[in-house]
């Protein structure tokens, strides 16, 4: 029987590593250097199970800095950079749908 912790994970198309930003929650993406940005458009871009788990192992590794670390499927824009897939990260990346209470 396999762990869940060594399941392979099942990609089906480009995927980034996104998470938290330990200090202020403020929603990070894994860049290719390993370091965290806020810009999803600097995001690594995975397409292989392996290459996500290779990001998640590197995610999971600093978690003094982000936490919550998830693949997260992504699109590729003309210029190869990543954008966000689905209303989830939309969402995350843009903010709120509703202006807060003033």
């Amino acid at each position: 029987m396999t762990s869940p912790l060594q399941r392979k994970l099942k990609i089906s198309g480009p995927t980034a590593i996104t998470a938290n930003r330990l200090a202020d929650g403020v929603v990070v993406w894994l860049t290719s250097g390993g370091a965290w940005s806020m810009a999803i458009a600097e995001a690594a871009i995975a397409t292989t199970g392996e290459e996500v788990q290779r990001l998640l192992t590197l995610a999971h590794g600093d978690e003094n800095t982000a936490v919550g670390a998830y693949a997260a499927r992504v699109e590729v824009t003309a210029e190869g950079r990543a954008a966000p897939a689905n209303l989830r990260e939309r969402i995350r990346v843009n903010g709120p749908t509703i202006a807060p209470a003033a």
